[in-house]
């Protein structure tokens, strides 16, 4: 009976390793909800007790409920009849299963009936549910459109709506994109209005919108008249109503258990969240930061089911005498995979540490604000982390997703020509993965948002002092390697930054973000390789090939290999 977290080693020893005490204290107002709900923690150990029993049940029902569907979910897809959307069979009983175990509001406070679970914890269990199958990832990750609700709505918005997530009542969606506004939101035209009476409604049509059939929609839409830009953006809350028309839903690629929706929506009834004209400038940033990292863990879970089944058939197929998995290309190849899938699970859980941080912080504050108490250093602390969080959530996902197109990629290969059958469960993995480095921000626009951390070298006194710490034995040599790429990565900025050339900068920006974010994580696994044994292969293979790949992007910088796209009107005539 597989448990898909019990039986992960990496997955346990990030967990056995959390070091959240901060935040758990500030959620858990010092343990003082302990005096008003009885299930809740006393301290510290207690809460890391629970959240185990927790994480144990999500990978029970993982591993023995929700993968045994995943196929039929595949196969079946959500449906689309006179004007209806419905969730594959298998989908529904996941949900129902999910609900009955009170999962579904991981992340709300407890006074709505959710778990008040931190950020880490939430993001862990979504990698789970996605290794099982990813579509369902679509809605239960959606939790965070609750908690957009909870953090910028008022009362009576959090009363109305955040009860029915926690029991699994509702769903939500994200309606941000447009037919003419994917990427660039500030060209969003649906048209919020209000009535003699003040109240809004919204007209108009959104596209390309997941788990749009949701009883629950928060909107973008433009709330002042002659605007253009994202200044006129407001954010809204509604129910999805019979004034909310699904006109189609997408027939997609991969995910098919998740239903991908065009939206018209029709004088619809709104709420605005919180204040006018901060839609686009603060709640959608909220919001796609917290969906960057879900589709990271989306594309984590990807990622390691494409192991386990390549790893699996790679042990049981024979040739020419022999299993495959010892045949050197072959063993190779599953050697990459796995040093990957641990370097970019080590990436994620530090980039879902700094966002839990962020909200504590903020929390924090907003309790000190109310007591009339100074809260100078927690806000000089609050935008210190807030400069890391925006950095490190694009840096993620960029990494993470084009990393499972490729784990898929090769995990299909191993399989041979069985793989390409529909027999296989590796061919569905490639389809899912495919749109995780699409969705919620390409990786192109990943880099864009990441660019201007590494320009401002973010973590350059975590460097400084990273530099000056003495390791012993091998992880010596794996230290030398890493200030021999950081200090080619002050070449490659330099020579960049000299040229005055913003242009230029921009072309290059893909190259510098990948240097910059593999020594990050080169010295997070440095670290860990130091307190395990059992990350000092990984640490040397990731770091050793980081240099490599650092010598790379910085000859196609200095040779400006790519100085021809400037003149690309020219080249593609």
């Amino acid at each position: 009976m597989p448990n898909y977290f019990t039986e992960n080693p990496d997955i346990q020893y990030h967990f056995n390793k959390l070091d959240i005490k901060e935040i758990v204290e500030i959620i858990e107002d010092n343990y003082e909800q302990s005096i008003t709900y009885n299930y809740a923690p006393v301290n510290y150990e207690d809460a890391v007790e629970n959240y185990k029993k927790v994480l144990e049940v999500i990978g029970d029902i993982a591993g023995n409920f929700i993968a045994p569907r995943s196929t039929g979910v595949d196969e079946e897809g959500a449906q689309f009849t006179e004007g209806k959307v419905t969730y594959a069979k298998g989908t529904q009983e996941n949900l129902e299963m999910l609900s009955k175990a009170d999962l579904m509001g991981a992340i709300l406070p407890r006074e709505y009936g959710g778990l008040n679970f931190p950020f880490t914890i939430y993001s862990m269990a979504t990698e789970i549910v996605s290794r099982a199958d990813a579509s369902l990832m679509n809605i239960f990750g959606l939790q965070d459109i609750a908690e957009m609700i909870r953090k910028f709505g008022n009362e009576s918005q959090k009363n109305k709506y955040l009860p029915g997530f926690s029991s699994g009542n509702y769903t939500g969606a994200m309606a941000l994109t447009e037919p003419d506004a994917g990427s660039d939101l500030q060209a969003v035209k649906l048209h919020a209005y209000q009535n003699d009476e003040g109240k809004w409604f919204l007209r108009g049509v959104k596209r390309f919108i997941t788990n749009g059939n949701a009883e629950v929609l928060l909107v973008l839409a433009r709330s002042e008249a002659g605007t253009k830009d994202g200044r006129g953006l407001s954010m809204f809350v509604c129910m999805g109503d019979d004034t909310v028309i699904v006109r189609r839903i997408e027939n997609k690629l991969g995910i098919h258990g998740s239903p991908t929706c065009e939206l018209q929506f029709n004088d619809t009834p709104a709420e605005l969240v919180g204040s006018r004209k901060f839609g686009l400038i603060k709640y959608v940033f909220e919001l796609m930061y917290r969906a960057r990292v879900g589709v990271s863990a989306q594309a984590l879970g990807i990622s390691e089911s494409a192991y386990e089944v390549a790893l699996k058939y790679a042990k049981e197929r024979e040739q020419f005498g022999k299993s495959i998995y010892n045949i050197p290309v072959v063993s190779n190849m599953l050697i990459d995979m796995r040093v990957m899938i641990e370097s970019n699970r080590t990436l994620f859980y530090n980039t879902t540490y700094y966002v839990d941080l962020k909200e504590a912080l903020e929390q924090k504050i907003e309790k000190l604000k109310g007591k009339g108490k100074s809260f100078t250093d927690e806000n000089l602390r609050l935008k210190q982390v807030t400069k890391i969080v925006n950095f490190l959530t694009p840096l993620t996902k960029y990494f993470i997703t084009e990393s499972s197109n490729k784990i898929t990629y090769d995990s299909l290969q191993i399989h041979g020509g069985t793989g390409y059958m529909r027999e296989f469960k590796v061919e569905q993995l490639a389809r899912d993965a495919r749109i995780t480095n699409i969705y919620e921000g390409t990786s192109q626009m990943q880099v864009v948002a990441a660019i201007s951390g590494v320009l401002n070298d973010v973590f350059k006194e975590y460097f400084n002092k990273k530099e000056t710490k003495e390791y012993t034995g091998g992880l010596s040599k794996l230290s030398n390697i890493l200030k021999e790429i950081r200090e080619i990565f002050y070449d490659a900025l330099k020579y960049v930054t000299e040229k005055k050339d913003t242009a230029f900068q921009d072309i290059a920006a893909k190259e510098l973000v990948e240097i910059y974010g593999n020594l990050y994580t080169g010295y997070l696994l440095l670290d860990e390789a130091e307190n395990d044994q059992r990350k000092i292969f990984v640490a040397n293979r990731f770091i050793v090939c980081a240099l490599s790949l650092t010598k790379k992007n910085f000859e196609n910088i200095k040779n400006e290999l790519f100085s021809d796209i400037m003149h690309t009107d020219k080249i593609l005539l």
